[in-house]
């Protein structure tokens, strides 16, 4: 499978109408059949189009996707060497949907590497669409999940130097810069078959050094996630606590459904954020990523500097620089 990487630099959007260079902007050629967030997202694609290639549903597709970062030691914002909450502990949040109203989450997860799975097997497995905390890790045990510990070495020598100062602020775009000790976030997948269906997932380890018992967009259907039959998928990514305000993915889907475009409906959102939150937001980064049912691609956010992959029905992927509504 073939990656491309486009210089990130000087593709901010400023208010410019999204109808015309937005859709311009959108990736061209063949309609996506797998899109996620930032250019570690390549990888996740790679796995989640080659199960759907050897026979696997969608959900299948998204699963093994959001598998690759959580067992990624490298990637300090999902899964296993994910940074800890400010107590030492690290917690894992994911959510997968398919386009027939299912879905399950978990949250605030501890010493189960593949939250995905977990909130996969309480998708299928349960009545109820959330599990957290010590009821979830209590769940993943009596489901055959292996129990480990989390924490890494290098996760916690970066935890320990953290408490020196304890203190916390987020730093835009921080998810391409691989293993700082504020790297943070979430990966959003999204898939989509040539007939239209749809599914998605999203995982993540949270903020570094959050305060313990934080839950943010990620697991939550319809703020970091929401997959719509007919209409399209979206995810969300940044600063948690302002997409959970919006709840953005609904918002994305919403609007897709009212007839936006995915990118103008991705614009909308980012729009709404600031204006609502005004100067809270001037060093925030936040954005959008969605996918309609045509497998039309869109990806707006706050800043310049968010990417995000899109792989074609042929297995070919491109990491993409995302418009954003500020300048750099």
């Amino acid at each position: 499978m073939g990656i491309s990487r486009r210089d990130t630099l000087g593709l901010a959007l400023a208010g410019a109408a999204v109808a015309g260079t937005a859709r311009a902007a959108a990736p061209a050629g063949n309609a996506a059949l797998v899109v996620s967030t930032w250019d570690f997202g390549a990888a996740a694609n790679a796995a989640a189009y080659s199960r759907w290639k050897a026979g696997g549903t969608l959900v299948d597709a998204v699963e093994a996707g959001a598998q690759v970062p959580e067992a990624d030691l490298s990637n300090h914002s999902v899964g296993m060497g994910g940074y800890p909450d400010r107590d030492g502990h690290v917690t894992l949040d994911a959510i997968i949907m398919d386009d027939r109203g299912h879905a399950g989450a978990v949250a605030a997860l501890e010493g189960y590497v593949h939250a995905i799975s977990v909130a996969r097997r309480v998708m299928e497995r349960t009545p109820h669409t959330m599990l957290v905390g010590e009821g979830a890790a209590q769940f993943a045990g009596e489901q055959g999940f292996a129990a480990q510990n989390l924490l890494t070495p290098e996760a916690e020598a970066a935890w320990k130097e953290w408490l020196k100062t304890a203190q916390y602020k987020p730093v835009a775009n921080i998810e391409n810069q691989r293993g700082t000790a504020l790297d943070h976030d979430t990966i959003g997948i999204l898939a989509r078959s040539p007939d239209g269906r749809l599914a998605g997932a999203c995982t993540t380890s949270g903020m570094a050094f959050k305060l313990r018992g934080r839950v943010g967009d990620s697991p939550q259907a319809g703020c970091g996630l929401l997959v719509e039959p007919g209409v399209g998928a979206a995810t969300a990514t940044g600063v948690g606590e302002e997409v959970t305000r919006i709840a953005g993915a609904a918002r994305v889907v919403g609007s897709m459904r009212m007839g936006m475009s995915a990118m103008a409906a991705c614009h909308e959102a980012v729009e709404h954020i600031v204006k609502l939150r005004g100067d809270a937001v001037k060093d925030a980064q936040v954005a959008f990523l969605a996918i309609d049912n045509k497998g039309e691609v869109g990806a707006f956010a706050i800043l310049p500097g968010f990417t995000y992959a899109v792989t074609d029905a042929s297995g070919h992927t491109t990491v993409h620089p995302s418009l954003s509504l500020r300048r750099a």
